[in-house]
């Protein structure tokens, strides 16, 4: 067998599990307990959501930027009428949600 002719395995990304809109949360909260009991940090890669496990880890992608962060769910919420997720300030800057405040995403399981 020739090494040199096989091409290694193609990692796919996750398929697209649903899509709605995000908003974020950030100094009111730094520090406070969420739902899981850790301490809130604005500045890591978390995020709220009404189901989810706390642990799941979920790629979050802005369609509109094409940017797209993993964040860990560590929190309920969002309780806002018509949001799917609320991501730490951390994550929404990665994703360029923070001078619009919110916005419409796609989001993937990872695990």
């Amino acid at each position: 067998v020739d090494l040199d002719q096989i091409d290694p395995p193609i990692e796919a990304e996750p398929a697209v599990w649903r899509s709605g809109v995000a908003s974020y949360y950030g100094a009111r909260f730094n520090g406070r307990p969420p739902a899981s009991g850790e301490r809130f940090d604005m500045n890591a890669l978390t995020a709220a959501h009404k189901t989810l496990p706390f642990g799941t880890r979920v790629r979050v992608t802005n369609p509109r930027t094409g940017k797209s962060v993993v964040v860990r769910i560590n929190d309920r919420g969002p309780y806002a009428h018509g949001r799917e997720i609320d991501v730490s300030r951390a994550a929404a800057v990665e994703l360029g949600l923070i001078q619009r405040g919110h916005g419409t995403v796609e989001l993937a399981l990872i695990d």
